[in-house]
């Protein structure tokens, strides 16, 4: 449940950047070069300057290489707005990143010297540009960026309490929500928009509660200096709440491929070639082939045969994550059941079992109809809405090259968490 302060997001900011800095010797700011980072940094810059101006404040920059020349350009104005106040990094390592849009490699890894012919542009040519592998002694070819970020930080404390500012906000999407909404994850000192990571290192977000217009009035009303790539998704028609600026290839950000065209063209032809199924992302995102509601079942099949002929023309061990996750999917349904309507019942296939018992979800109006077998689709919108199980929803998951089956309600599994706790673990000695 939300709770109002008695001040705006502003005063509340500055108030949670003030605690910060007076409890924690060390602190550093996670950088992207997007809008909610860069008034972020901004922020703690001109805190820090007013209670420890004899502090340096680190920044992380972890660049996976597919960036926007304008986003690098951002970059390299602040730090040098910023110098001799900050520890700059700036990470160009190999590490791997998803890949939404193929099914034969599920990720890519950015600054791979193996690749370096391919790649979408040069290491900045910067002081605090670090490509060296054994800079940390922590890393390792192929680390996953949520297994890098928390290592560094780590590093980076040295065994004293440190504090990494994140610039996420909660308005932005249900994960980001959830971070800071959780009841369960442990805090420092009971502040709810705080995460401890480990007993030395605690995320932070200030800013957890701006809206996006509230980014953009700081940013006109103190005059701070902001990524101009914005002003070019404003111009191409990009509406606020989607522009992001993130790695192209990722789950959600794949739509923004066809963007490189638009805004940038010279580097255009180096991102749609640099990873594969990138150029089959760009041409079909949106389209038949990988918007939900617009996938035709191809003449001949019904979309249980359908995705049995998909899952079949996959690598093994894709496939084999697929049908694991499947059958996961039919099994939750057909213990769980779904609600449905009075409407909704008249038009279920006849293998739905309807019970007179109410569903327990949502408004617990709606009767519960459980499935004797997985129909091939549901009436109406129910698809859409992930309100049932329909053998067209698991197609439709392979399509999208949704390898974590995020349209499925599937989210990262505690054994997956356990791993990357683990591998942090092992390393962490080296």
């Amino acid at each position: 449940m939300k709770r109002y302060l008695k001040m705006n997001v502003l005063e509340a900011s500055v108030k949670r950047i003030d605690y910060v800095l007076r409890n924690f010797p060390r602190t550093y700011v996670s950088f992207s070069g997007g809008k909610d980072s860069g008034v972020l940094l901004h922020l703690v810059m001109e805190r820090a300057e007013a209670i420890c101006p004899d502090r340096k404040i680190g920044v992380l920059i972890v660049d996976l290489e597919g960036q926007y020349q304008a986003t690098i350009d951002y970059i390299k104005n602040v730090l040098d707005e910023y110098h001799g106040r900050i520890e700059p990094y700036w990470v160009c390592l190999p590490l791997n990143l998803r890949n939404a849009v193929s099914s034969y490699e599920p990720f890519w890894r950015c600054w791979d010297e193996k690749a370096r012919s391919s790649w979408i542009r040069d290491l900045p040519d910067r002081k605090e540009m670090i490509s060296d592998p054994s800079f940390f002694p922590f890393f390792r070819k192929g680390m996953e960026f949520e297994e890098f970020t928390p290592a560094f930080g780590e590093w980076y404390a040295n065994g004293q309490k440190t504090a990494c500012f994140v610039g996420i906000r909660s308005d932005e999407s249900l994960n980001r929500w959830r971070t800071i909404a959780s009841a369960t994850k442990a805090r420092y000192s009971n502040k709810p928009w705080t995460t401890k990571v480990s007993d030395t290192l605690y995320n932070a977000y200030p800013i957890y509660d701006w809206q996006t217009k509230d980014i953009w009035i700081a940013n006109s009303r103190f005059r701070w200096s902001y990524n101009k790539l914005y002003d070019l998704m404003q111009m191409a028609g990009v509406s606020l709440a989607r522009q992001r600026i993130c790695q192209p290839y990722g789950d959600d950000q794949k739509i923004g491929l066809n963007l490189f065209r638009v805004i940038e063209p010279m580097t255009w032809n180096k991102v749609v070639n640099r990873v594969s199924g990138a150029n089959f992302g760009n041409i079909y995102c949106g389209t038949k082939i990988t918007g939900f509601q617009k996938v035709d079942l191809p003449e001949g099949h019904s979309w249980r045969s359908y995705t049995k002929y998909l899952l079949a023309s996959l690598p093994d061990k894709t496939r084999e994550n697929y049908t694991r996750r499947f059958v996961q999917f039919m099994r939750w349904w057909h213990k769980q059941g779904s609600p449905a309507t009075e409407e909704a019942i008249e038009e279920l296939p006849p293998d739905a079992r309807v019970l007179n018992q109410r569903s327990a979800r949502g408004t617990k109006d709606k009767r519960l109809a459980r499935y004797v077998r997985i129909p091939d689709t549901l009436p109406g919108n129910l698809d859409a809405r992930k309100a049932g199980p329909s053998w067209r929803r698991m197609a439709i998951c392979i399509i999208k090259h949704d390898h974590l089956c995020k349209s499925l309600s599937f989210t990262q599994t505690k054994n997956q968490q356990e791993q990357i706790a683990n591998t942090l673990k092992r390393y962490e000695s080296l």
